[in-house]
């Protein structure tokens, strides 16, 4: 599990860091180094998110509420940026940096839900082997009855003598 505080502080040190460089810099294509660590903190920050809440807990709830609060925040982050990058004359980067990160981002999600449906089928495996063992043990325990109650039957025709003839 994705722990949810150092996940809302990558996001935060990354914004930081983004907006730091984005200052000192002449040319927005030298911020792709930080960009990759922003959009890749933003990713993990929304991986937590999602596991903090499906865990329940109170705490685990507060910390993804922060999360959220904090990729609320990203938003108006990436305005600026995208402004940034319009100044520049490079829209056309932004809008590829965008793209990519969308497309990263379905990539995670197919992923996330075939380990989702292998999980399922392997619970679905090990349900089914667990069924099978429980009906042969009833067709073992059926049929040692069955041979014990033929044996006591013939061992009681034996000593009365008297089985139907």
């Amino acid at each position: 599990m994705i722990d949810p505080i150092s996940a809302l502080a990558g996001i935060q040190s990354a914004v930081a860091l983004v907006k730091k460089i984005s200052k000192t810099v002449d040319d927005v294509s030298s911020l792709g180094p930080v960009l990759g660590k922003y959009f890749d903190a933003k990713s993990t920050a929304t991986k937590a998110a999602v596991e903090a809440k499906r865990s329940g807990t109170s705490s685990s709830m507060g910390a993804a509420i922060q999360i959220e609060m904090a990729l609320d925040q990203t938003k108006q982050f990436e305005k600026e940026l995208q402004l940034l990058f319009m100044q520049a004359g490079k829209i056309d980067v932004w809008n590829n940096i965008k793209a990519r990160a969308a497309a990263m981002d379905l990539e995670a999600a197919r992923e996330a839900k075939k380990e989702k449906e292998a999980r399922r089928r392997k619970k679905k495996q090990i349900f089914e082997a667990l069924e099978m063992a429980f009906a042969i043990t009833l067709i073992i325990l059926f049929l040692i009855g069955a041979i014990w109650g033929s044996y006591e039957m013939i061992q009681y025709c034996k000593t009365t003598g008297s089985c139907g003839r």
